[in-house]
Parts: C-alpha cells; structure tokens; sequence
C-alpha cells in the first residue's frame, strides 16, 4: 500500500475520536449494553468520516477504499470492538450497495443522511434459521399494488435497536435461489415491524437486535438495482464488510502485544520477570510475526480491491485469518495475564469476548475455507 500524508491525517483524526469521544465512556456503554449512536454518528459525520468512499454529491469525499481501510484499523484502537463495530456496519456493511446501485431518490432519501451521521443503518441478512446461509433465507417480499408486503425475521442485525433503516435482503421471487432474492431500503419506523434485544457474551456496547416484519408495506421504488439481483448485490457488500472486518483487528492485537509484554515485564514470579522466560517473550514475538502477516496480507487484498481486482479469495484470507489469530493473540495474552486476566475489567478479558465474534459474523470460518476451496478448485465433485 502506498500511503500519503492524507492517510495518514485520516488515520490521526480518527484516533483522536476514540480516544476523546469514545474510550472515556466505554464502560459506562458496556454495562448499558448499547452506546447513543445518533450522537456518535453525528460527530463522525460533522467529521466527514461515514461517507469517505461515497460520492460527493451525497455528502461524500469520493476516495477509495484504502481510505476505508485506514479508518478500519484507525477505529482498532479503541478500548472495545463494540463501538468501531457499529460505526463499520454503518460506513461498509449496510450502505455499499445503496451507493452503487441505489437510485439518485434513494441515495438522498437514506445514503446523504446516513453520510451527515443524521440516520443509522442496518443490514438485514442473518434469520434466526442461520445466517451464513444466505441463500436459505425465509423473509419475503410480495409485491401488493405498488408496494412490497414483507413478512419474516432476522436475527444478529448490529444497530438494530436504533437503526432508521435497513437495507433489507428479502425473497421476491419463486426462481433459483440465486436469483430470486432483492436488497430493500426499509424504513424502520415502519408499521409492523418490532425489535427486540439481543444479550451477547462480547460486543457488548454495540447493540444488536432480532427485528420481526408483520405485513410491513414498503414502496416498490426502495428497491435497490434490479429486482432478483440482492444476493450478487450482498455478495458484493460482503467483500467489504470482510476487507474492513480484517482491517479492524490489527491495531487491537498489536495492542494486546503491547500490554502483555509491559506487564510481564514488571510482574515478577519465581525471582525474575516473567517475560524473562524464553516461552513467554518467543511466543510474544511469534504473534507480533503473525499480526504483521495479516497487516501484510489484508494491505495486498484491498490494494488489489481499489485497482479494481477480484478479491474474493484474498478478502476471505484475510477474514479467516484475523478472527482465528485474534481469538489466538487475546487467549495467549490472557494466559500470561493469569488470574488478572480473567478479571471482567481486564482490557485482554474485553478482547478475549470481542474478537470471538470475528470469526462468526459476516460469514463464518467454515464458510470462508469453503470459498477458498472452491477458488482452488478442491472441493470434492459431485452431490454434496
């Protein structure tokens, strides 16, 4: 990656945000179990920092993914995962699609306020039947006059409990399964629909919801590009929300690295500093090896991605690796931590419960494998 000094300037603003805006209240967000992301967003957005890659016109600074990229590992530093989470759902996740393929009416009416931090989003994928599944999702979308009637449930949905909309992917269609689904814009003051909360291990100043639709009718004009087009659409979104999800976990491991060496450097067991002992500071190194790999790797991916590459099979690398390596670097760490480590206010503790997410959401490991197996041509022939 060739870096400029702007983004290194983007780089400096956003982790002079978390550390005044975001880590001061980090506790106080965890035990609410939710964090106010109207007044968060809004900040972000007075700061030109949800719209980086989106058009001008829409309140954007029209630059390119590296820039997302920057901001991705900017937001790792943050003293939880919960937070930069939301805020990446919001910037990468539930409004790549509108961008590209929504219509001039739809990216003023959701995109542009999203952008100014006015609106929070969503994106509706997950049901409680499975999430990496996509293409077995139940939700449906009917047309009815002019209107969709939609009906069904998702589950797992970040911002859930206080999102303005969603960017909802619904059947609309009887035909393959690949081809019968569509991305939806989705007022969620809509009538009809109902959310409720859902109570994590980890993540726990993001909020996160199961939303139920009960004949909701949304205009046919909220659909996004062409009717039966949503899942190749969510593909596509997918393959950002994994290069920022990559993104996001470098500066929290290095972190980690860097608080377990300080304090195994000072806390003393059998006459010497435990990081004295040959298995202790090997192993710190080995990992600090391992980050940088990742780093390294993930750079290649978007690279590839901004020059207009297919990155399918490097983006789902680098998502692989980072949710196995930061479940790696937060349980090593730990260990050195011993007793304090298991402590709930311990910022290892925090890690250990917010990176196991990471190789869940936006597509699980398994999941992940199996697309690369099928880039390299492994998976095996015939009926599976």
């Amino acid at each position: 990656m060739n870096f400029t000094p702007e983004h290194q300037a983007l780089s400096d603003t956003v982790a002079r945000f978390v550390a005044k805006e975001i880590d001061p209240h980090v506790p106080a967000w965890e035990k609410a179990e939710q964090f106010p992301a109207h007044e968060v967003f809004k900040k972000l957005g007075d700061l030109g920092l949800l719209g980086l890659k989106y058009p001008e016109e829409y309140g954007g600074s029209g630059l390119d993914f590296s820039y997302s990229l920057v901001m991705a590992e900017a937001l790792g530093g943050c003293y939880c995962a919960g937070v930069p989470m939301a805020i990446g759902v919001q910037t990468d996740m539930c409004t790549p699609a509108l961008a590209r393929f929504g219509s001039d009416e739809l990216r003023r009416e959701f995109l542009a306020p999203s952008i100014a931090g006015d609106y929070v989003g969503c994106v509706g994928v997950s049901e409680p039947g499975g999430g990496s599944d996509v293409a077995a999702l139940k939700t449906s979308a009917r047309k009815d006059g002019g209107d969709y009637l939609i009906n069904g449930s998702k589950m797992w949905i970040t911002n859930g409990m206080q999102a303005d909309w969603c960017c909802l992917l619904a059947n609309t269609g009887e035909g393959p399964v690949h081809r019968n689904k569509s991305l939806i814009m989705v007022p969620m003051d809509a009538p009809g629909i109902t959310r409720q909360k859902i109570h994590k291990i980890g993540m726990d100043s993001s909020d996160t919801a199961q939303l139920f639709f009960d004949n909701v009718r949304v205009p046919q004009r909220h659909l996004i590009g062409q009717e039966g087009m949503g899942f190749v659409y969510q593909m596509m979104q997918f393959q950002e929300e994994r290069l920022w999800g990559a993104a996001s976990t470098l500066k929290n491991m290095d972190r980690l690295i860097d608080l377990t060496i300080a304090y195994t450097r000072e806390r003393h067991a059998f006459g010497k500093p435990l990081l004295d002992n040959q298995v202790v500071h090997f192993r710190l190194a080995e990992l600090r090896c391992e980050v940088e790999a990742l780093r390294a790797l993930t750079y290649r991916a978007v690279e590839q991605y901004v020059a207009g590459g297919d990155v399918l099979k490097l983006a789902s690398m680098a998502k692989l690796k980072a949710g196995r390596l930061s479940r790696e670097v937060s349980d090593a760490c730990l260990q050195y931590w011993g007793g304090m480590g298991f402590t709930r206010d311990n910022p290892i503790s925090q890690s250990f419960r917010d990176g196991r997410l990471v190789s869940i959401g936006g597509g699980a490991d398994e999941v992940m494998l199996g697309i690369i197996c099928k880039l390299e041509g492994t998976l095996p022939k015939g009926p599976r």
